[in-house]
């Protein structure tokens, strides 16, 4: 099996950063894709960030000059670093990758995170 382990999450206030870590484990033989959704109550689940192991990434339009999603292909690890915090990305982060393990393709996700940010 596939398991993402995150860390990372906290309470900061507006206009500080939180580091957000992901690391991958298990039989993966394949990546296509790593990245970070993120759910605030009430809402749907949104795509974050994503990145590919040649270093394409994607950004939501609401953190893009804020966040920045990078990885370490050679641990299986991706990271969200987020500076400008607002109150408005206070969510659950979960940590998702897009690939192949021994026993199936598809998405696998991590437990996720909290983030809150007080205003």
């Amino acid at each position: 099996q596939v398991e993402l382990v995150e860390s990372g999450g906290g309470l900061v206030q507006t206009g500080g950063s939180l580091r957000l870590s992901c690391a991958a484990s298990g039989s993966i033989f394949s990546i296509n894709a790593m990245g970070w959704y993120r759910q605030a109550p009430g809402e749907q689940r949104e795509l974050v960030a994503g990145i590919t192991p040649n270093g394409k990434t994607n950004y939501a339009d609401s953190v893009k000059g804020r966040f920045t999603i990078s990885s370490d292909n050679g641990k299986n690890t991706v990271y969200l670093l987020m500076n400008s915090l607002k109150p408005e990305d206070t969510a659950v982060y979960f940590c998702y990758l897009k690939g192949s393990s021994l026993y199936r393709t598809g998405d696998y996700w991590g437990q996720g995170t909290q983030v809150t940010v007080s205003s």
